[in-house]
């Protein structure tokens, strides 16, 4: 794994193919709930979130589905559901 990024003195753990872009760095970094399901999660797995969110478009979608991985990491989920996956796997 690389090696941890700091964001407001906090670790978030990184991916092997995929970084976490800043703005889902700093919405993980304050929910303390989803940071710890990241952290726990595999390296494919933080993939996938990275993948979703990014492969959006719009600006308008990255921000819906920041939300809704943080809510979802929040209620446990591990993987995003009902996606195809990351294609760089």
């Amino acid at each position: 794994m690389r090696s941890h990024k700091a964001i407001r003195n906090k670790k978030i753990s990184e991916s092997v193919v995929h970084t976490p872009p800043t703005d889902f760095r700093k919405a993980l970094s304050s929910t303390p709930v989803a940071q710890a399901i990241w952290k726990d999660i595999t390296p494919l797995a933080r993939n996938e979130w990275i993948c979703w969110i990014t492969s959006g478009n719009k600006a308008e979608t990255r921000n819906i589905r920041i939300g809704k991985a943080i809510s979802k990491l929040k209620g446990g989920m591990r993987r995003p559901c009902c996606w195809a996956g990351c294609m760089h796997r």
